[in-house]
């Protein structure tokens, strides 16, 4: 004789919970890839602000000029110094990739940052070193005062990074002043806020 607590489960139960599984699954799995873009969106806006940051601070510590040449078409960016014995730009960092989903731009945002610049728009092109523009290429770059200057070696302002999801986008901007701020909008609507 078998014991009554011996007995399996009937199919239709193993079915019913295989439905329950499935249903949650398909609730679960377009929430999890939303949040993830919206942290992989973060993390770089995050990654290219600090990078600016230690760009100016670079700049200061080596008595030279230090920049974060980013790449717009193949949406990378790196740190770069200026050797002042070789006159060429050396890498300070690796070139890093941005993450899957995530670009350079700003979509269609038409109003930049507030107090930062005229019109929203990247920074200058970069320059090789013979000082020849470098196409789809962005520059924030700093003097050995930590101030961000144009090519010629000018004070400038109004620079900008921004990347984004297509949904929502994230920009890093300078001023003359000079302040390093990272800012946040949905890209609905120019509603920046600092961060």
């Amino acid at each position: 004789m078998r014991n009554a607590s011996a007995r399996g489960f009937t199919l239709i139960e193993i079915l019913v919970v295989l439905a329950v599984v499935g249903i949650v699954a398909a609730v679960a799995v377009p929430s999890t890839t939303a949040a993830m873009r919206g942290y992989s969106l973060k993390g770089d806006a995050r990654a290219v602000y600090n990078l600016v940051a230690l760009a100016k601070m670079r700049a200061a510590a080596r008595f030279s000029r230090a920049r974060v040449h980013v790449d717009r078409a193949a949406n990378t960016y790196v740190l770069e110094i200026w050797n002042k014995t070789t006159n060429t730009w050396v890498a300070e960092t690796v070139v890093t990739p941005m993450s899957n989903g995530v670009r350079f731009g700003f979509g269609a945002l038409a109003t930049p940052p507030p107090n930062t610049q005229n019109a929203i728009g990247f920074s200058p092109e970069c320059t090789d070193d013979a000082g020849a523009n470098i196409p789809d290429s962005s520059c924030v770059t700093f003097n050995s005062r930590g101030m961000p200057v144009d090519s010629a070696g000018a004070p400038t302002g109004g620079n900008g990074l921004y990347v984004t999801d297509g949904i929502n986008v994230y920009g890093t901007t300078v001023t003359t002043t000079p302040q390093v701020r990272l800012w946040f909008s949905r890209g609905s609507g120019a509603n920046w806020v600092r961060q």
